[in-house]
């Protein structure tokens, strides 16, 4: 089964730039807040795992289409979704207003699991089961 995982938020006016519409770089925060509510949403607290089993987790690759700027005030939806989990954390995102369902942004990322010791990429079996709802 796949998982996803959703959180609203309302954008801040710390997070605009000097045209006041949300900057670019941001949503890659956003994207980030989804990604660890995810985690701990199938009861996996991310920093605690990599310091129990001595991996990193390093972004590999990222990408955002922007569809419709994020204003001050928005409350939007962004929602993540794990699409691989075997030798590599894939997933996809997507930004939406809340109010409406308009579609602002979507994008990818894709992560390793580092092994600290000898820099070995392995995502494990529980983590991949976890992502995945084997258990």
């Amino acid at each position: 089964m796949i998982k996803s995982y959703e959180v609203k938020i309302k954008v801040p006016f710390h997070d605009l730039d000097p045209v006041h519409i949300v900057w670019h770089g941001n949503y890659f925060k956003y994207f980030d807040i989804a990604r660890f509510g995810l985690f701990n949403d199938v009861g996996i607290d991310l920093y605690q795992y990599s310091m129990t089993n001595q991996y990193i987790f390093p972004i590999t690759k990222s990408s955002i289409k922007y569809i419709r700027p994020l204003r001050h005030n928005d409350e939007f939806i962004c929602k993540a979704t794990v699409t691989d989990a075997k030798y590599k954390i894939a997933m996809e995102f997507e930004i939406y207003l809340a109010n409406g369902n308009i579609l602002c942004a979507k994008g990818k990322s894709e992560q390793l699991a580092v092994k600290l010791i000898n820099s070995l990429s392995y995502i494990g079996q529980l983590l991949y089961d976890k992502l995945f709802m084997r258990i």
